[in-house]
């Protein structure tokens, strides 16, 4: 019997404009074996001292501090603010758990709010899969907020991440919780990779289609975990959307693409914050590929998700 793919949601019409323009500049489609080739594209468009400097705002400096036990030292890139910092965004990258760095092109968000509301930021270098498997990823990431909070704790803490660093975020939270561990003021989970199933509505809709499309998460989450991908037998600290307790989590602020892979399971953990009696502010942008506003920043529905964010900021902030 064929199976019939469902139909996609319709790209927004700049964004499909720019996506094309995309695929004759990086590729959209990979699997394992292309990953060096990738990271090394991704390391070509890092930020730059001056980049990190944010026209006079921030003093930075790259340390190494305690990771997690039996783990290595953890890599953490400290932007701190000319005038005292006031607390600290803990951030953490994006990159499908196979790329990226504490340097990666998406910290500039970070950067961005912090200047507006006087915080550090605080990058996280966190291990890469395949080479590093579940837990080193989200060990070094909880290594480096307790690191952050002995630091910054008298201010708020937010903790922040895009895609990959979205779902990390997530379960760095998780494990804050569970652990007793610092207090988090909140979370923002921009298009964040939360779920190993890879089997969700928008998953199969969006099949061959965008940026991250399910074969390349596929890629990304094998990576991680390796056979245990799509099994009962995957933590919540992996995979957040696995978690069965969403209570007593920091507030959120969640915003995904409607045309995009990691659609639904972004829908799904806000409705299971809120019905865990949790506090989210959810953002779906119709016709928004993953990672659309980075990556076409021009086109409007790309400014209309960056605009909420600051203000969503100041409110959890009280700032």
């Amino acid at each position: 019997m064929t199976t019939t793919a469902p139909t996609p949601p319709p790209f927004d019409a700049e964004l499909a404009a720019a996506l094309e323009v995309l695929r004759e500049q990086m590729p959209t489609r990979f699997a394992e074996v292309d990953i060096p080739a990738r990271r090394a594209e991704y390391a070509g468009r890092e930020l730059t001292d001056e980049d990190l400097r944010h026209g006079g705002d921030f003093e930075f400096e790259e340390l190494t501090v305690p990771g997690p036990a039996d783990g290595p030292e953890v890599r953490l890139l400290v932007c701190r603010p000319v005038r005292a910092a006031a607390g600290a965004i803990y951030y953490v990258h994006g990159g499908g758990m196979i790329l990226g760095s504490e340097r990666s092109p998406d910290l500039a968000y970070a950067l961005d709010w912090a200047a507006e509301l006087g915080l550090a930021v605080i990058s996280v270098g966190y291990r890469l899969a395949p080479e590093h498997p579940h837990p080193a990823p989200v060990e070094d990431c909880y290594a480096g907020l307790e690191w952050t909070a002995g630091q910054f704790g008298t201010g708020p803490i937010v903790l922040a991440g895009v895609s990959a660093g979205g779902g990390l975020a997530a379960a760095t939270a998780l494990l804050a919780r569970d652990r007793g561990g610092p207090e988090l003021t909140a979370q923002m989970l921009l298009c964040p990779m939360l779920d190993d199933r890879n089997d969700s509505a928008s998953a199969r809709q969006m099949t061959g289609l965008g940026i991250w499309d399910s074969a390349a998460n596929e890629v990304g989450w094998t990576a991680l975990l390796g056979d245990r991908r799509g099994t009962p037998d995957v933590s919540p600290y992996a995979a957040p959307a696995r978690a069965g307790d969403l209570s007593g989590l920091p507030p959120a602020f969640i915003d995904v693409g409607s045309a995009e892979t990691f659609r639904d399971e972004a829908v799904e953990y806000a409705t299971r914050l809120w019905q865990a009696g949790g506090q989210a502010e959810l953002h779906v942008w119709p016709g928004g590929f993953h990672g659309f506003d980075g990556l076409a920043p021009q086109a409007a529905v790309s400014a209309a998700a960056r605009a909420p964010r600051l203000p969503w900021l100041r409110r959890v902030l009280g700032a």
